[in-house]
Parts: structure tokens; C-alpha cells; sequence
């Protein structure tokens, strides 16, 4: 039996923080872990520049809300979980990830959460596991599933390469280039395809 584990960022909808940082006008919040691969320095940077400009989680959520996945994502989501077990399995926040999963039709995700003080300013964050796309899917395979998984970044690169088949979707260059082994796509219907041609099988 299968489950396909996808990232949600960069993947389904556009990235959140490059988002919040266009309308924020603070470009330094543009870097996300394609560009960094140690998510933990990652989200403690983040949290001390929202310290230093005085921001907190109204002010992201407010740029949440209109954020739309992109173009094709749910229709490619639908036809996968009408095909198979789909999870969504990201490093976002359920302070962040609520809005969006509405507009992908409510699938399963697995997220982490914020840590928020009552001013509404974020202080910390708690993952939910250490490691957590790669134990989420090791979790998976102890229960019985196969897994395929799919992401954009470095920290989705463990669970792809721990997966049954794992697949790169509109990666950098570079992740692309120092993981020749992994098949690579830049559209939903050729993701579907490969994905489908291995639970399918």
C-alpha cells in the first residue's frame, strides 16, 4: 500500500515567508531552506527580524489570507488522492497553514506549530518531531506503507531519498545538480504521471 508524502511550499502554493516578506517590504525574509539548509538557524534568524521590525503572526497571517495555491496545485492534489493516500508533510506552522488548506480542499498535513506570546508576538517554534519529514515517512513505512514523496528544498531531499520513489518538483538548479539521481519536474501533470506510475504499478 502507498502513500505519496508531498512539501506544501514551493510545491503547492508559493513560499510564504517570500511572499510576506515582498508585502513587508523586508527582503532578507526572501531566503527559505532552498537556500538554507539548517531549518533551525533558519527560523530563529526569522524570528529576531519580525523582533526587530516589531511584526508578528496578525501581520503574516493578514498576507496568509490572500495568498492563493498555485496555478494547478489543487486540481493535481484532487486527481492524487483520488488515486491514493496523500499527506501533505511540511515544515510550516498551523498558525500558518489553515487558510491554505482550505483552498486545497482540506488535505491531511503534518506541521509544526508557533509559538506566540499574548501580544501576538511570535517567540519560538516547536517542531513536531526532530527531523520530522524523515521520520515522519520512516513512521509511515513502519505501518505498513510504501511511501513517494516529493518537495523543492533541501529538507525535503531525506524523505524523498528514504522513500520508494522520490521525486524533485520546480527545485533550484542547484539542489537539482548535486542530486543528479533524483528524477526532477517542473509540471503537475508530469509529477502526477511518475507518481501514478509507482503506486499504480
Amino acid at each position: 500500500m502507498y502513500i505519496t508524502c508531498l512539501d506544501l511550499e514551493g510545491v503547492l502554493v508559493p513560499e510564504i515567508w517570500i511572499e510576506f516578506a515582498k508585502v513587508s517590504g523586508i527582503p532578507e525574509l526572501t531566503r527559505t531552506t532552498r537556500d538554507e539548509p539548517d531549518y533551525d538557524k533558519l527560523m530563529k534568524w526569522r524570528i529576531g527580524i519580525l523582533k526587530e521590525h516589531g511584526l508578528g503572526l496578525k501581520e503574516i497571517q493578514d498576507v496568509i489570507s490572500k495568498i492563493d495555491p498555485l496555478p494547478g496545485a489543487k486540481e493535481f492534489l484532487d486527481t492524487l488522492r483520488s488515486k491514493c493516500q496523500t499527506i501533505i508533510i511540511s515544515d510550516t506552522f498551523s498558525q500558518f497553514a489553515g487558510p491554505l488548506m482550505k483552498k486545497l480542499g482540506m488535505p491531511t498535513i503534518f506541521c509544526n506549530e508557533l509559538v506566540v506570546a499574548p501580544n501576538g508576538e511570535i517567540t519560538d517554534f516547536k517542531m513536531r518531531c526532530p527531523q520530522s519529514k524523515l521520520t515522519t515517512v520512516k513512521a509511515l513505512q513502519s505501518c505498513g506503507f510504501e511511501t513517494v514523496a516529493s518537495g523543492d528544498s533541501h529538507n525535503d531531499l531525506a524523505m524523498i531519498k528514504a522513500s520508494k520513489a522520490g521525486f524533485l518538483f520546480r527545485s533550484t538548479d542547484q539542489i537539482k545538480k548535486d542530486n543528479p539521481e533524483l528524477e526532477a519536474f517542473e509540471e503537475y501533470d508530469d509529477l502526477l504521471k511518475a507518481i501514478l506510475k509507482v503506486v499504480e504499478a
